[in-house]
């Protein structure tokens, strides 16, 4: 008999709150470089350990009237927003996915769509904390960004195993590279491989490499112990300070565009190659067609592609007004996305962001006189448009490039 709909509308959102709850785990430990598994959660104001009753996601939160059972410290309603949110996009995209039918592709392939729908939700997990970590410490992990990126490799490889590779391709469910694209990944990969030889050498210097690292900006340092309670009285991070303090911006940027050199240069030298050789061209094509091949390099492209869009914004704001501008967290966030969606759409999902931003920009401008902006949730929230409006988007994009 088949499962009724509420069913799974409950579990699936159950489901979801309960990677929430493990999100705010991740939120509060990640950036303070902490154990995700140890110690168990305790309450920081008075040190007790945090029961499993009053751990259930949403539900102890409200029981409990935002308060720890034990010293009454008050709990920050952060957690119980996590939850929620990461429960209704799991819900969300279950729906659009399988009762909405939003993608074709998917409908077809309902055993695949589950496939699908397990990416998806492993990227948007990821990108909520991302997202909540940058809105408070103004850093992105770079661990969650490489988790969401070698799931976007390993499922864009493994795909064509469980839905038809000729499904994939007509309906975008997964990047799938060209012959051209493929050379193009290949030709990066080998670039950046040399790129970091020439870093750990230190023939090339690695840019702001005096200052604060990336994952240690605007981290304030507390002894509290716990993630679950947080006290009223507890500061909060402040917008941080990017001016030059004795930095030269420009040149820190100049550094990076040497790092980025041999990229670019062996992506278009191998390109020239598989296309201009005639026996290289054969056999390259041959081998990669072959679907896991596409797949892998497909994603491994998405991932340059979404890297290289923030990276050049950044370089170049940065050359422009002589400040840093933006952060390296946001560039591995965008190249994890395109692992996972491709490289059409990391594009298309790079140049929605900026409505979202200018958004919370006017407003914070408005009302907090607040000039910098934390760019990753908006991309998290451009990524999210594409997802949903994907296969519009795809039948613009072949009605422009194909007509």
């Amino acid at each position: 008999m088949a499962v009724p709909d509420w069913i799974w509308f409950v579990f699936i959102f159950s489901f979801g709150c309960c990677i929430g709850s493990f999100l705010n785990v991740v939120i509060y430990r990640l950036p303070r470089d902490k154990s995700l598994v140890t110690p168990p959660s305790a309450c920081p104001a008075c040190d007790r350990h945090i029961r499993f009753y009053d751990n259930i996601p949403l539900v102890s939160w409200l029981l409990l009237g935002r308060k720890c059972r034990y010293c009454k410290a008050s709990i920050s309603p952060r957690y119980f927003i996590i939850e929620l949110l990461t429960g209704l996009v799991f819900l969300g995209l279950f729906i659009l996915y399988f009762q909405v039918n939003l993608r074709d592709g998917i409908k077809l392939d309902a055993g695949g769509g589950w496939f699908i729908y397990l990416l998806h939700i492993i990227m948007f997990g990821a990108f909520v904390a991302a997202s909540a970590i940058d809105l408070e410490h103004w850093i992105i992990p770079l661990s969650i960004c490489w988790l969401v990126t070698a799931a976007g490799f390993i499922g864009s490889a493994v795909g064509v195993y469980i839905i038809d590779p000729a499904l994939i391709r007509a309906y975008s469910l997964l990047p799938s590279a060209s012959a051209n694209t493929g050379a193009l990944a290949v030709g990066a990969t080998a670039g950046l491989v040399i790129s970091l030889l020439l870093l750990v050498s230190g023939l090339v210097k690695r840019s702001y490499e005096s200052e604060i690292s990336e994952d240690e900006k605007g981290i304030e340092q507390k002894n509290s112990k716990e993630e679950i309670a947080i006290p009223n009285n507890e500061e909060k991070s402040a917008e941080p300070d990017w001016t030059s303090n004795g930095v030269n911006h420009r040149l820190e940027a100049c550094r990076e565009i040497i790092f980025l050199l041999p990229i670019i240069i062996c992506s278009i030298a191998l390109l020239w190659i598989v296309r201009e050789v005639t026996p290289v061209r054969a056999w390259w094509e041959n081998f990669s067609q072959h679907p896991v091949v596409a797949g892998l390099l497909g994603s491994l492209w998405g991932y340059f592609v979404g890297c290289g869009l923030v990276w050049s914004i950044r370089i170049f704001g940065t050359l422009a007004f002589g400040k840093e501008a933006m952060g390296l967290g946001d560039v591995h966030l965008m190249g994890a996305a395109g692992a996972v969606i491709g490289p059409l759409y990391v594009v298309v999902a790079f140049f929605v962001a900026p409505f979202f931003g200018l958004a919370w920009a006017g407003s914070q401008m408005f009302f907090k006189k607040i000039r910098q902006i934390p760019y990753g949730p908006f991309l998290s929230l451009g990524i999210f448009v594409v997802i949903i409006l994907h296969d519009w988007i795809r039948d613009y994009l072949s009605f422009v490039f194909y007509r």
